[in-house]
Parts: C-alpha cells; sequence; structure tokens
C-alpha cells in the first residue's frame, strides 16, 4: 500500500472538506488531490530521483510528500536552518534530486549544484498541468517512500529510510479513518523535516481533521490561531510549550476551542506538564514518544492517564505522569541488557522495538534489525510492571564516574524540581582521576540567583552520594535542536575538561 492510498481514501470520503489552511491558501481534499497529481507530472517529468525540500513547509509539506509518492520517488525535507555547506553536503547523499525551496533559501541552495525549483514555480505548475498523473502504476509498499535525516546531535546525520509500508502501518495502526468530527482542525507547526511533521500531515488527513499550518512558531501567534481557526487539537515540542505556558500566563487568554494538546520530541520536565496540566485543565494532554526509525509515536500516555497520574496520592500511579505511556497497537517492547538478554519488569536496560512501522533502515548502511526484526533505540528505559515505559535518554550520554554507570536524567528529574531551577542538563566531562565528572548545566528560573552548594546538596539528599555533580554552571538557555533535543556535546566542548583543582570532589 501507497501512503497516495491515504489521500485518495480521504478525497473520496469527503471531497468538499477543508483540508489545508496555510496563510491564504485555503484547499479542499479534492483541491490538495488535484494539485499532487499535477507536482506529481511535474516531478515525473523533471527525470529526478529523488525530491529534497528546503523550506518552512505549510500547505507544501503534503503537497510535496503525496506528490514525490505519486511520482514514484522518495521525498526528503531539509533542515532549512542549517548552513548552505552543510546543506549541499546531505543534497549530496541524495539520488539525483530535484530541490524544491522556499524563495528565502534559493540563494543558499543554488550553490549546491543541483537542479533548483521554487515552491511557488513548483504549485503553480501543479496547480496548471494539463497532464496530471492520474494512473500511475503503484510503488512496491516496501520502496522508500521519505528520507529523513537525524539531527546529528552527537555524530555524522543518517539517512532513516521509511517505505511506504511503514508509514501507511503507523498510520493505519494508530488513527481511524474518517474519525474527526467535521468541524475538527490540528495546527501543526513542528518543523517539515521532523519525523512529527511528516506524521501530522498522514495522520490527520486521514483522520478528516483540517490541516491548520504555522510555518515559523511564536507562542502568541500560536494561541490566536487556535482560537481564530477554532484548533481543536495540535502538537508541540517541548520548548513550544514551555513558551505557550509562559505566553498564556502572561496574556490570561484561553484556549476554549482546544480539547487534545500532544507533546513530544525530547523529554519534558515534570513541573512543566503540571504546570500546563493545572493551566489547561479542560485539555487534554498527550504525551507522544517515537523515534524517526518508528516512523512517529511508539508510545502515548493519554488524558486521562495524566489526569489520574496528576496529584495523585499512589507514588505508584504519580510516577506515571514522567512515563510515556505504553505501546501503540501493533508495537512491542523489549528491555534488554548489555549483554542482549531480556530484562524483567522495572529493570533498567535499552529499549528494543519491533513492528511493521519499524524500519531501522539508512542510506548508505542498511538495516540495522537483528534477525527476529528487533531495532535498538539507543535510549535507557524501563518497562514497569504495569506496561509503562520510561525512558532515561539515551545510552551515549551516560556518565560512567569511578566506573559507575550514571543516567543524566536520574540527576536532572531532581534538580528540575527545585524551585530555583527552570531548566537543566546533566553531563560528564573528562576526569583524569574518576574517569568523567558531573556537571549539572542550570537555567535558573526567572528572578533567581541560586546557590550552587545548596543545588548540590538538594541532589544528595535525593540521591546518593555518586550521584551529587561535581559542578554546578549556569547559562540563561540551553543550546538545542528545533525540536527541543539538548546538544549535550555542545555542553560537553564548554565545559569540560576542567583543570583538577577546579572540580569539586563528591563526599
Amino acid at each position: 500500500m501507497s501512503v497516495s492510498l491515504l489521500l485518495d481514501m480521504a478525497a473520496s470520503s469527503n471531497p468538499d472538506r477543508l483540508a489545508v489552511v496555510c496563510d491564504e491558501v485555503r484547499w479542499t481534499t479534492s483541491e490538495l488531490s488535484a494539485r499532487v497529481r499535477g507536482a506529481a507530472a511535474v516531478i515525473a517529468n523533471s527525470g529526478a530521483r529523488s525530491v529534497a525540500y528546503v523550506g518552512t513547509g505549510g500547505h507544501l509539506l503534503p503537497l510535496l510528500i503525496f506528490g514525490s509518492a505519486g511520482a514514484g520517488i522518495p521525498f526528503t525535507p531539509l533542515n532549512y536552518r542549517l548552513a548552505a555547506d552543510s546543506l549541499a553536503e546531505l543534497m549530496a547523499r541524495l539520488e539525483d534530486p530535484l530541490v524544491v525551496c522556499d524563495e528565502e533559501y534559493h540563494d543558499i541552495v543554488v550553490t549546491s549544484g543541483a537542479r533548483i525549483m521554487r515552491s511557488s514555480a513548483l504549485a503553480g505548475a501543479a496547480a496548471a498541468a494539463v497532464d496530471p498523473v492520474t494512473d500511475a502504476e503503484p510503488p512496491d509498499p516496501d520502496q522508500v517512500a521519505v528520507v529523513l535525516f537525524t539531527s546529528g546531535t552527537t555524530s555524522k546525520p543518517k539517512a532513516v529510510e521509511l517505505s511506504h509500508n511503514n508509514l501507511v502501518s503507523y498510520i493505519t495502526g494508530t488513527v481511524e479513518f474518517d474519525s474527526a468530527e467535521p468541524a475538527d482542525a490540528a495546527l501543526i507547526c513542528v518543523p517539515p523535516y521532523h519525523i512529527a511533521g511528516i506524521g501530522a500531515a498522514l495522520s490527520n488527513l486521514y483522520a478528516g481533521r483540517t490541516m491548520v499550518y504555522l510555518r515559523n512558531f511564536d507562542a502568541a501567534r500560536w494561541i490566536e490561531l487556535v482560537a481564530g481557526a477554532s484548533v481543536t487539537t495540535a502538537t508541540v515540542v517541548p520548548t513550544m510549550l514551555d513558551r505557550i505556558v509562559t505566553e498564556l500566563e502572561r496574556s490570561g487568554a484561553r484556549l476554549p476551542t482546544l480539547r487534545t494538546l500532544a507533546y513530544g520530541g525530547s523529554k519534558v520536565a515534570l513541573p512543566l506538564v503540571r504546570k500546563a496540566l493545572d493551566l489547561l485543565p479542560e485539555v487534554g494532554f498527550v504525551n507522544a514518544y517515537g523515534l524517526t526509525e518508528t516512523s512517529s509515536t511508539i508510545a502515548v500516555l493519554g488524558p486521562e492517564e495524566h489526569r489520574a497520574a496528576h496529584h495523585c496520592a499512589d507514588p505508584a500511579v504519580a510516577r506515571r505522569l514522567g512515563s510515556v505511556g505504553q505501546p501503540v497497537p501493533g508495537i512491542e517492547v523489549q528491555i534488554r541488557d548489555d549483554h542482549g538478554r531480556v530484562l524483567p519488569a522495572c529493570a533498567t536496560g535499552e529499549l528494543f522495538v519491533r513492528g511493521p512501522q519499524v524500519s531501522g533502515r539508512y542510506t548508505g548502511i542498511g538495516s540495522v534489525l537483528d534477525d527476529e526484526g528487533w531495532f535498538p533505540t539507543k535510549d535507557v528505559a524501563m518497562l514497569d510492571a504495569d506496561g509503562y515505559l520510561f525512558i532515561g535518554g539515551r545510552s551515549d550520554d551516560t556518565i560512567i564516574r569511578g566506573g559507575e554507570n550514571i543516567a543524566p536524567a536520574e540527576i536532572e528529574d531532581v534538580l528540575v524540581e527545585h524551585p530555583a531551577v527552570r531548566e537543566v542538563a546533566v553531563i560528564g566531562v573528562e576526569d583524569a582521576q574518576w574517569g568523567q565528572t558531573i556537571v549539572a548545566v542550570v537555567v535558573p528560573a526567572d528572578g533567581v540567583a541560586p546557590d550552587p552548594e545548596q543545588l548540590r546538596d538538594y541532589v544528595r539528599a535525593g540521591l546518593r552520594g555518586s550521584r551529587t555533580p561535581d559542578r554546578v554552571v549556569f547559562r540563561d538557555s540551553l543550546p538545542a535542536t528545533p525540536t527541543g533535543k539538548v546538544l549535550r556535546r555542545a555542553l560537553v566542548d564548554e565545559y569540560g575538561p576542567q583543570p583538577a583543582a577546579d572540580v569539586a570532589v563528591n563526599t
């Protein structure tokens, strides 16, 4: 099954439903379908073997996803925030691409030497196509539909290959077709080059929601759009959630139509989750956990689970607020130790996942699935006795101090609860005596100047002494990707290694 079938089903079921809203653009499902057929013809006639896109997305994203599928070639949205040389490097790794770009990025990508087409030109040609693709041979379900580059926060970005079968399995396994109410609208503001952007375009179209695009995130504008477009559901990354909560507190605005607010992309601090729940009690919050290699979400903590855990007196239930919930249908999970042995409930190890939506395949590398189809996520995780999944960060971030393995998230979860701490990232830096020492990089709460020793004592009171940060340093903000993932390598480069005289020793 091709991803094109998702659009065909939507257009056949409700051709006059408003499908896409972006700035001045208003497309019904049938209009989107017609433009996609035109885009497929433009792409096919170009002779390209793949399509790349550099831009902020909006209505161009579904047009290019389905247009590329209609032409039978892979689609790759690229990070428009990258410098020209970095973009050129990624484009060079794609097979004979047609590079579609928004006007403001034309001068950046034109130096790559690839064939370039402006977004406006593609959209115009798609609308005016006299010989649109209407009966093209459907691609093999195992053919690559979308290629996404990983963020490359710790190494060279890898090109993840997602097949038509991977993406369709995710959508049909987690979304009920045409299940939305006629007035339902989804506000989409995640970047187009993130798996959440791809998933949002496919899932909302399949469910029957109008897709309202905010191409450049701004908290005040986001709140205005929720009200102005009667948005019922939205997805944000942690940094966006933080800014939305701050703006709501400042302005006193309310979101009367919003029923569901999903967050994901990276870990969200529990104090922020609690504040959001208190501020918007009528909104159903969803924590969605997934990876590029898994075609988006593989575990969900739903609205009722959020409400049940919030302020719950039972510690086991209250703790679930810090989980990513339970696996979605079709996904199996295992927690394994360093020797590949499957661990029992409540034991910490590496998360492995399996299911039809899981790719685990990279361009130039091939599949990294094991013989039984399990994908190694490289995430440290724990599955409790009730099947709730807890993510403890990346295994690559594990700190080894004095021969003891320490998960940064263990310390971060304690420190972020201190009233003087707004955000925190814990890193390990090289040290001749201990192998690595623990550095807590703290963003203080507004108007507060915390005492480093008080923060160290706070951790020591909650965890054993070996988990106490050797150093506490302060910053105005943490370096992060647009999806909220902290750039730990940048922090390691900035704060370590330090001369031995400057390092405090835990007692």
